[in-house]
């Protein structure tokens, strides 16, 4: 904290263009490191090298906020008779940033990118369960050998970043990411997490200094298919929604509702498809798509809500943990029939599991998809502009798909959530720049 204090005069002084280089030095730096990064991943949260796109996506990222200094503009006004008046926008100082184990590369682009660019010093946590790709690099802080070496710190520290600019820690929630969430000097964090995580925050936010946080939190996110739906795709793309990642997504299609006149032909395919595309594996094998859970206690946490369903659903495929393999492994898992009011119909699994049910009605169907706390993503299946207009106006969600799913989104869009979701928007510029912006109103009195 000290040295990002430090370091954000000089930082805030430099123009958007000075800023710029270093991005796209660090974004540069990750392209060449891609596959030692998709390694350093498997080995530490069980994702598939096959699967790994984070490296391109970030520095993607990196290159796209480098672009966006100059769009943060303010407002004047001559309304006031004896008065011209001016908006300014501003950056806080120093803000935090606080990234999940799933994909913790992008997420710290997305958050780190726009702070950043408009003027602000940074100082990230990265998750304890995904360290190696991220890791540790502060000015201050003696950490030992094999912490020092995550491989993102040494790629800030080549792309040449003043010191204090962009400060990377780790460490465990309830020591390094309260530090950060009860931090005098820390002016906004942003947050991608769980809800329970969340809500510790903002409790620890208005306990100091009323810091502006946003949250970017999980979901339990429907897909509906109507009978006039693409069948084949819907299938492909709502199953890859729930095994992507082995579920570890906060915007999986964990709940699916189906019209009952295709309900049995479109099971035999979401079941086919699992049987047939799903390679279960050694995440450091090539031909693996479906790596374990990220660790022991996610894999005990997702167990745990196997049995619940089993006893509040009918079981089609999965169910388990596999008995012919070692590791934290989960097999691609589906209830049907399960009670709205079930636990597994409310609560974010964060694992390879999904619940199907039949809807009747347009009107239940969105009913029931809205029926949930959560709402951070939803998607509809039709071949009806009317109707699919009509959901995507209904649907209670941050974002909503029409004829696609998660992990589906739009570059240039914002993302966030609706409810307990979460708060803010990340992405598109004008939004997520104005996470990091303090707005001052400046009164000129003519003479």
């Amino acid at each position: 904290m000290a040295a990002a204090k430090a370091a954000f005069p000089s930082w805030s002084a430099l123009s958007p263009d000075q800023r710029a280089p270093y991005f796209r030095k660090l974004a540069s730096l990750i392209r060449e490191n891609n596959d030692e990064l998709a390694v350093l991943e498997a080995a530490s949260m069980g994702k598939p090298l096959g699967s790994f796109f984070d490296g391109k996506a970030a520095a993607a990222r990196w290159d796209y906020f480098a672009e966006t200094g100059y769009i943060v503009q303010g407002t004047t006004s001559v309304q006031t008779p004896g008065f011209i008046n001016m908006v300014l926008r501003q950056p806080y100082g120093v803000v935090a940033a606080i990234i999940p184990w799933n994909v913790p590369l992008l997420f710290l682009a997305n958050k780190v990118a726009p702070a950043l660019i408009v003027g602000n010093t940074v100082v990230l946590k990265s998750s304890e369960k995904a360290p190696l790709t991220v890791g540790f690099l502060t000015n201050t802080l003696s950490v030992p050998n094999n912490v020092q070496s995550a491989k993102l710190a040494t790629l800030v520290q080549k792309a040449g970043f003043p010191p204090g600019v962009l400060n990377i820690i780790t460490g465990f929630g309830n020591v390094s990411g309260s530090i950060l969430s009860h931090h005098m000097d820390v002016r906004a964090l942003s947050f991608t997490g769980s809800g329970r995580t969340g809500r510790l925050i903002q409790t620890a936010a208005a306990k100091s200094n009323l810091k502006q946080v946003y949250l970017e939190l999980g979901g339990k996110s429907p897909a509906i298919i109507f009978e006039d739906a693409d069948l084949g795709k819907a299938v492909q793309d709502t199953a890859y929604s729930i095994q992507s990642n082995s579920g570890q997504v906060c915007m999986a299609n964990s709940r699916i509702y189906i019209q009952d006149t295709i309900a049995d032909k479109y099971l035999e395919l979401f079941k086919q498809y699992l049987e047939t595309k799903v390679k279960m594996g050694d995440p450091l094998d090539a031909n693996t798509n479906h790596g374990p859970q990220a660790d022991g206690a996610q894999h005990k946490t997702v167990l745990r809500y196997l049995e619940m369903g089993k006893q509040s659903g009918d079981l089609i495929i999965g169910g388990a943990a596999p008995s012919d393999r070692e590791g934290y492994y989960i097999q691609p898992t589906v209830f049907t029939n399960t009670a709205e009011d079930a636990t597994i119909m409310k609560e974010e699994v964060f694992g390879p599991v999904v619940n199907i049910n039949v809807f009747k009605t347009e009107q239940e169907a969105l009913t029931k998809a809205n029926d949930t706390e959560y709402g951070l993503y939803a998607a509809v299946y039709t071949k009806n502009i009317d109707r699919a207009m009509r959901f995507a106006k209904g649907l209670e969600a941050g974002t909503v798909g029409v004829n696609c799913t998660s992990p589906v989104t739009g570059k240039d869009m914002p993302f966030g959530g609706y409810k307990s979701s979460g708060s803010g928007r990340e992405g598109e510029p004008l939004y997520t720049l104005s996470n990091f912006l303090e707005t001052k109103s400046v009164l000129i009195k003519l003479e």
